[in-house]
């Protein structure tokens, strides 16, 4: 099995941007990397498992919430390489949106806090800039 740190391949990982109205579903990661920071319920995949249910498990076990149909919003690539140019980390997340179906958000797993957002709380909140950008595709495929 692949390390995470200085992989022999990427790691899938996969998000959900949950939509409820106009607001959005954010984590506080309770654990390393990026602990304490809100970010799009997700984690990684498991062998055998496909993209759609491990979105759907991620988003139950990180905040208790279920949700309709899926719609892939975006896959983006994170390479952190060191200072001699290796590979130290590399993840290939699939972020799929869907809309509220059930459940209130109750923190679970790895993380600490689970909310809804409006649009006008994201600026304070320090999210990644991908984050931002794939929060914004989740609103347009969904609208």
């Amino acid at each position: 099995m692949s390390a995470r740190e200085y992989p022999d391949r990427p790691w899938v990982g996969i998000g959900l941007i949950c939509l409820h109205g106009d607001d959005v579903l954010l984590v506080r990661r309770g654990r390393p990397p990026r602990i304490g920071e809100w970010s799009i319920p997700g984690g990684a995949q498991h062998l055998g498992e496909t993209a759609e249910a491990a979105a759907r498990r991620e988003l139950r076990e990180e905040a208790g919430i279920e949700v309709g149909p899926l719609a892939l919003a975006a896959c983006v690539d994170v390479v952190q390489r060191d200072d001699a140019g290796a590979v130290r980390f590399h993840y290939t997340i699939v972020d799929f949106a869907a809309r509220w179906a059930a459940g209130a958000p109750t923190p679970g797993d790895d993380v600490t806090e689970a909310r809804f957002f409006a649009p006008d709380e994201l600026p304070a909140l320090g999210l990644w800039s991908e984050a931002i950008r794939v929060i914004a595709e989740a609103r347009r495929l969904l609208a």
